[in-house]
Parts: C-alpha cells; sequence; structure tokens
C-alpha cells in the first residue's frame, strides 16, 4: 500500500519516537562518523553571540547544546522536533536555560512571532515530503538579514554505511521502504542540493564536501548492530524472511564492505556530508 504524506509521517513519528534514545547514545551524542559534521555547521553558518536561532529537527538536541554555547546568554535558542521522545532527551541532555526553548511542531506547519537571525537544520531535509513547503516557512521565520545553514548525507554510493545494507536488503525486501516514502537521496549531490534550497527563494548559496569516515568495528559487529538497533517496522520484515534468505542477505552485505575492510578485519566506511549555508 502506497502512504501519503501524513501517513509516512506518523510511521516517520513513531520511528524516532523508537529509535531517539540509542540514536542519542550511539551517534549524536559522541560527534562520530556523520556528526563530526556539527561543529562545521555551526562554523559555517556563522552564529554569532546574542543571535535568535531555530534549530529545526534538532533531534536529540546536539546541534541546539552548541549553538547555545554560541549566541551566549544574550542569544535566545528555540528547538524543534516532532519527536516527543527526541525531545525529552533534548531537554535532559541541554539543562534548564532560561533562553532557550524546545517544542513539537512539524516542519512544513509551523510559524513562530518571532524572526530569527539563523535557522539550522541538520540531517533532516530529505525526511521532509514536502521539503518545498518546509523551506518556505523557514524563509519566512528569518530577519531579513537572517541565513540557513542545513546539513544532508551524500548520496548513497557516498554513504556506503547505509546503501551496504539498504541496496542488500530491497533486493529480498522490495517493500522495505514503503512505497509514497519521499526519496532519501534525492538531495545527496551539491547541484540537488542548491536546486532545491534556490527554489525557495534563498540566495548567496554555499555548499560544502565533507568526507568523514566511521569504523562500526568489523563485519560481524557492523551486521549484529543492523539486527539489533533496527526499527520495529522494519525487524517484522525482516523478521518474516527465510533462514536461507536471511544467510543470503547478510553474505550480499558482506560482499559490499569487502572494499572498504582493512587488514585486521576492521570496516572503514567514508561519509559525505554536505553542508549548505544561504542567505534570506
Amino acid at each position: 500500500m502506497k502512504l501519503n504524506h501524513s501517513d509516512y509521517k506518523q510511521r516517520n513519528m513513531k520511528i524516532w519516537n523508537e529509535v531517539a534514545p540509542r540514536y542519542h547514545k550511539r551517534w549524536a551524542s559522541v560527534s562520530k562518523g556523520p556528526f563530526q559534521s556539527t561543529t562545521k555547521l555551526i562554523e559555517l553558518v556563522n552564529i554569532n553571540k546574542g543571535n535568535i536561532v531555530l534549530d529545526l529537527a534538532c533531534g536529540t538536541g546536539v546541534v541546539t547544546k552548541k549553538i547555545r554555547n554560541k549566541v551566549g546568554n544574550l542569544g535566545y535558542v528555540v528547538g524543534a522536533d516532532t519527536s516527543t521522545t527526541a525531545i525529552k532527551i533534548a531537554k535532559k541532555w541541554n539543562g534548564k536555560k532560561s533562553n532557550l526553548d524546545f517544542v513539537n511542531i512539524d516542519a512544513e506547519k509551523f510559524s513562530f512571532l518571532k524572526k530569527f537571525d539563523v535557522v539550522t537544520c541538520q540531517y533532516a531535509l530529505f525526511f521532509f515530503p514536502n521539503a518545498q513547503k518546509a523551506l518556505k516557512n523557514i524563509r519566512n521565520s528569518l530577519k531579513k538579514s537572517g541565513k540557513i545553514g542545513i546539513s544532508v548525507h551524500g548520496s548513497k554510493e557516498k554513504v556506503p554505511f547505509f546503501s551496504s545494507i539498504l541496496d542488500s536488503v530491497t533486493q529480498y525486501i522490495p517493500d522495505y521502504v514503503p512505497p509514497g516514502s519521499p526519496n532519501l537521496d534525492r538531495f545527496g549531490t551539491k547541484s540537488a542540493l542548491k536546486k532545491e534550497i534556490s527554489r525557495a527563494g534563498f540566495s548567496k548559496i554555499t555548499v560544502k564536501e565533507f568526507v568523514f569516515h566511521y569504523s562500526p568495528g568489523k563485519f560481524e559487529d557492523y551486521w549484529k548492530n543492523y539486527i539489533k538497533y533496527i526499527a520495529t517496522p522494519l525487524k517484522e520484515k525482516l523478521d518474516a524472511l527465510e533462514y536461507s534468505e536471511i544467510k543470503g542477505l547478510k553474505q550480499l552485505v558482506k560482499e559490499k564492505t569487502i572494499q572498504y575492510t582493512k587488514k585486521n578485519g576492521e570496516i572503514l566506511f567514508p561519509w559525505q556530508v554536505l553542508i549548505l549555508t544561504a542567505k534570506y
């Protein structure tokens, strides 16, 4: 069955409410792999003391915390996300501050009374079914002198941590990613990302490319963690496979990781990240 935008959002929110605690612990809070980009994003968007900043799709508040440190006591920061679980973690991770708020909002349906100097959005634009609607909301929330900073993963061939498994799984489970879901790879090139931001009316657009590295350990670690941390709706599909299919799937994934495997058996994946900055 093909998901409409509303169904997709509900499904995605349910998944994020489930995975947020382990996502925070395993990834976001430790600045490993792609999360080395958090510092780069803050640097490139050039946040100043006293700025009013919106961190959209803030997740567990890792970027928000760095922004709060940048703006100082004279600034003001709002972290916003659809996931109630992520927001709870973000509040705990950031601590109570008089110039920091967290709110639950849909990126495609928000408006604020305040206008922001800066809006940041890390690893979320590709999740929005109607990215243009979200971007126009962002633009409407900015001061005329305002700017945005957006991070996305590169195209799938540049992020083999994901593609090694996803390309393999979809051979065994064609609807692993439900029909109607937005293409999460659609902003994975400089030109595609720039074009989308330009369509929303932004100017002075710059996209920088970074390649970080991440080791999930040896192949068995990589595979076991995939099985361990996968969200319930996907795990149910995986569990429905026959033993022989699981065995074949595992072998297919292993073959894809060979080119990234060092002599000691450790996998070292390259991880492309694109960071865009633009003006109102």
